[in-house]
């Protein structure tokens, strides 16, 4: 699975990222670790996860964390998570 993350503040994009892991989407049982990773990435430090994020990570393949969901104070708007559709196998 590829994801993008990006890091938005007054509707730019100020930094971003993309990984590749191992799993597919539904495999995955941890989300924290491959949140984990693509914050490591970012140089953030995590956001706090809830079920909303979760649900909406498995039903639309994206997810968005907002200053209010970090434990820390962040000086952007939005960190928006993407996971890019897997190809079919032929």
């Amino acid at each position: 699975m590829r994801i993008w993350a990006a890091i938005r503040s007054d509707h730019h994009i100020i930094a971003d990222t993309v990984q590749d892991f191992p799993q597919t989407r539904n495999a995955v049982t941890d989300w924290s670790g491959v949140i984990g990773a693509l914050c490591e990435a970012l140089d953030l430090s995590r956001p706090v996860i809830l079920k909303k994020h979760l649900h909406d990570i498995l039903h639309f393949s994206r997810v968005t964390f907002k200053p209010g969901d970090f434990m820390e104070p962040v000086n952007f708007d939005r960190f928006d998570m993407e996971i890019f559709p897997e190809e079919k196998k032929k």
